[in-house]
């Protein structure tokens, strides 16, 4: 009877793991777009962000695909040059945090009693806490500026990877070869980096995958709210202009608002996409 069903299931489970991976597929395209974007701006955007190039509101037109905002800078250009900006502290933050959670997350893991119990009360502080007043209130107190904003980011989503971490690494260790080598005498060192760090390479991709949709979601939010690099012009950044500029009550949301918008969410769902396909593939053997 358990044959029959789990014969049943397989063609699901093919099914839905086909799924995954066209997702993660798509989200690859998109994240490639926008980092090609991102590299490639200066032949791409028509204009120099920083200059006024037109009379300032102007609508769209053949000149301007996305018109001019109150300097009379060339808002498509903007858009092109601002996907370094976010993409940079999306992905250095989420490095940032990929560091701090993997480190904790694997000696958590790896000695589970005393050093474990105290990094995972930390992790568990790290998590109950008020997360956008905290974040608010640090941008702050550092000050406006990209290392700052990275900073900030990376140092408040690790809790998150390190418990995720910490759970691949408790299984691991009761394993046979791991096991082995503590009777063989060997270091705990070697052990973690031969056996324990190889086998969390998925997992780690996966959660740092989605550290990096995390963080540019957080970078949009701080820009927005005037937290953010003042000199830099990230999607983020566009968008609090256009709210201070009272864009968003006027017919030029449609070219002002609505693009960033729209490239914040697809980079955001596009390492997601990435993610949730990475996790599905290493989900059998967790």
């Amino acid at each position: 009877m358990t044959d029959t069903l789990d014969t049943a299931r397989q063609p699901k489970k093919r099914r839905f793991r086909g799924v995954a991976d066209r997702l993660g597929i798509l989200g690859g395209f998109i994240v490639v777009g926008m980092i090609s974007m991102a590299v490639f701006a200066p032949w791409l955007a028509p204009y120099d962000p920083t200059e006024r190039v037109a009379r300032p509101f102007q609508t769209p037109s053949a000149e301007h695909l996305l018109g001019t905002n109150d300097l009379g800078q060339d808002l498509l250009s903007e858009l092109i040059f601002g996907a370094r900006v976010s993409l940079t502290v999306g992905i250095v933050a989420a490095l940032v945090a990929f560091t701090i959670g993997t480190l904790v997350g694997v000696l958590a893991g790896y000695y589970p009693k005393r050093l474990g119990t105290v990094l995972m009360r930390g992790v568990d502080v790290v998590l109950i806490l008020p997360f956008l007043p905290l974040l608010i209130v640090l941008a702050a107190y550092l000050g406006r500026s990209l290392i700052n904003t990275i900073i900030v980011i990376g140092v408040l989503i690790w809790a998150a990877p390190a418990r995720v971490i910490r759970s691949q690494v408790l299984s691991l260790r009761s394993r046979e070869y791991v096991l082995a080598s503590q009777t063989m005498g060997a270091p705990d060192r070697w052990a973690i980096v031969r056996h324990v760090l190889p086998r969390t390479a998925l997992l780690a991709t996966s959660t740092f995958v989605r550290a990096v949709s995390s963080a540019i979601l957080l970078e949009a939010a701080l820009s927005f709210l005037g937290l953010g690099d003042p000199i830099q012009k990230s999607w983020g950044s566009i968008l609090f202009w256009a709210q201070q500029r009272g864009a968003f009550l006027t017919p030029a949301w449609k070219w002002w608002v609505l693009p960033p918008g729209v490239m914040i969410m697809l980079a955001s769902v596009g390492f997601a996409l990435i993610a949730f396909a990475v996790e599905e593939r290493i989900n059998p053997r967790l």
